[in-house]
This record gives C-alpha cells, structure tokens and sequence, in this order.
C-alpha cells in the first residue's frame, strides 16, 4: 500500500514479516544513538502521533537496519522496532525489508546514501525546524520539488554527497536533515556540530 501523506510509507514495500539476525553489539550501539536524538527532540513524534526521525547502521554490502515505522514517540526501542532493509530499487520505488516492523518511511534515502558510497555506515534523518531555516541553501541542499520518501529525493539526495561524511538539508521535506558518516559516530558528531551552532 502507497500512502501519499507525511509520516507514511510512499514506496512500495515487499516486507518479510519476521525477526532477523540482529547481533546485540550493534542493538546497543544504534539504539544508544537513537536514544540521545529523542533526547534532543530530534527524533520523536508531533502532537497528532505522527513520528519524524530514523537511523540506521549498513549491516552488510548496502543492507542496512533502520529504525522502523511508526515507532517516534517511544524514547527506548526494542529489537522489534527496528527493520534490515535487504534490497531496494530506487528508480521503482521499491523496498525489501525483514523484521517484525516495517521499515522507515525515509528508508529511501537512507539507501541513497549506503548506495552511493560504500564508506558510509551510517545515517541519521532528523527533524529541527530551527537548523533547516538557518541552514537551507547555505548548506547542501536537495530540491524543494523534491518530496519525501520519493525516488526524486534519493537521486537528489546523492547529487549532495561529496565525501564519506556530511550533512544535507532537505529542501522539499519541511526540518528534515540527514547526517551521514563512515561511523554512527562520525554522523553523530557531524550533526552535533551543526546543532550546536544554533
């Protein structure tokens, strides 16, 4: 099912409804992270539940665990609230993912940027209304035209990426911001740096 609405799932998802081979070492690792975004309120969900923000770490090639769906307004996730996408067709629109929630919204463009450039491990897609007015056009930029969760933003969103660690502002996907880097830590910082000048 295509939902065309903010905080919903716009490509088509083939998903493997089951749990994966999640090694506890890199649960700890991702979810810690997880854990001071929703702190900085840069994960979480807006008054009417809706859910902003995800992470992920590449698990193997451009296989990649993600924070799933609709999971925004918990601060401490579970194994089960994260998804291994397995594949992914970008231009089609099409994702492939194994677990017992459904992959993120922004799965996407978190496969853009595995894609891309194979040293990048991780990436980070935050919300912050304030760093997105501040930073729009000064920094890479992708087209307003381009709308989230579509093919349209993942092609621009690889149009930004210039090196294995970055930061990117969404122009046609209101707060949105991605960090990228080739450690989950490396993203962090990256985005931190940014957050920090504000």
């Amino acid at each position: 099912m295509v939902i065309p609405d903010e905080g919903y799932i716009k490509f088509i998802l083939h998903w493997d409804q089951k749990e994966f081979d999640f090694q506890d070492d890199d649960f700890k690792l991702l979810n810690s992270y997880r854990i001071k975004l929703f702190e900085l309120n840069l994960i979480g969900a807006y008054p009417d539940g809706i859910g902003f923000g995800n992470i992920s770490i590449r698990a193997k090639q451009n296989n990649f665990i993600i924070s799933g769906s609709a999971t925004g307004n918990d601060r401490n996730l579970e194994k089960k609230h994260y998804s291994l996408v397995t594949d992914f067709d970008i231009k089609n629109n099409r994702v492939h993912s194994v677990g017992l929630t459904k992959a993120s919204s922004e799965s996407m463009s978190h496969a853009a940027v595995y894609t891309k450039n194979p040293k990048v491990n991780s990436v980070m897609h935050i919300h912050h209304e304030q760093m997105w007015n501040f930073y729009l056009h000064t920094l890479p930029t992708t087209n307003e035209k381009a709308e989230f969760g579509t093919p349209e933003l993942a092609f621009e969103i690889q149009k930004q990426m210039d090196s294995d660690s970055g930061i990117i502002i969404m122009g046609g996907h209101r707060e949105g911001i991605i960090t990228y880097g080739h450690s989950i830590e490396k993203a962090y910082h990256t985005l931190l740096e940014y957050y920090n000048k504000i």
